[in-house]
């Protein structure tokens, strides 16, 4: 009797996550086709029209998997545009991050631009797009592409690891970010989540559960090298997460 539960629920929980990724097409598809269209409006309309996108995916994240967001430490965001630095477990951060801290711009690869529809739609988003294969070019790219949003009023998130990593686990981080922060005057602030734990990395079933996000408190850049920075948001997001 137990083994059956398992698979019942198993099988419950993959139908669901099927359910899920229908949903999460076609709101993707239709905002994206609507970005297209109104793609004359002034930026800051268009990004939350575009943001409106995001948490109807996360709502029907909560509603098909019974996965919901807890957050602590909003007193510890600044009131202008600042450089958010985040732990990359899943998809979900991609999403949540961009709409939680909105207005904001987001580091991508550029290949994702030339997704149908779905990539249209995000250039409006004005992300800072990189060239993975050329490093050199991504590094002044990142630099000059983050300052400029940062002074338009756009926060920047980063996620320094580069790559999604397994829950439980926390990569190398790269220090891109803080460099960007330094050289725009702006705080750093930390982020760390346990997303991969119910929106797995890598795997298509998704784990019923409350997903955690903490804010940490605002790290100044005007002393501290671009490398200390880093490791020191890195250390704050590795206490976060027990590692």
């Amino acid at each position: 009797m137990p083994a059956t539960i398992t698979v019942l629920s198993q099988l419950g929980r993959s139908i669901r996550s099927l359910v899920f990724y229908i949903g999460f097409i076609v709101i993707v598809v239709i905002m994206s086709t609507i970005c297209c269209v109104l793609g004359f409006l002034p930026f800051g309309r268009l990004q939350r029209i575009s943001m409106y996108s995001n948490y109807l995916v996360m709502h029907w994240l909560r509603i098909t998997c019974n996965i919901n967001i807890s957050v602590t430490g909003q007193e510890n965001l600044p009131l202008g545009p600042c450089v958010i630095l985040s732990n990359h477990q899943s998809t979900w951060e991609t999403f949540y991050l961009q709409w939680y801290f909105q207005p904001a711009s987001v580091i991508l690869k550029r290949e994702l631009l030339w997704i149908p529809l779905f990539g249209w739609g995000l250039r409006f988003m004005r992300p800072i797009a990189i060239q993975r294969s050329n490093p050199t070019e991504a590094i002044r790219q990142v630099l000059l592409s983050g300052k400029l949003r940062l002074q338009e009023g756009n926060s920047v998130i980063v996620f320094p690891e580069g790559t999604r990593v397994p829950a439980g686990t926390l990569g190398q981080f790269k220090s891109g970010g803080a460099a960007i922060a330094k050289s725009a005057g702006v705080d750093i602030i930390p982020v760390a989540h346990d997303a991969g734990s119910y929106w797995l990395c890598g795997r298509y079933t998704k784990q019923p559960g409350t997903i955690h996000m903490h804010i940490g408190p605002a790290i100044d850049t005007s002393k501290e090298s671009a490398r200390d920075l880093t490791e020191t948001a890195r250390l704050w997001i590795s206490n976060k997460l027990h590692l």
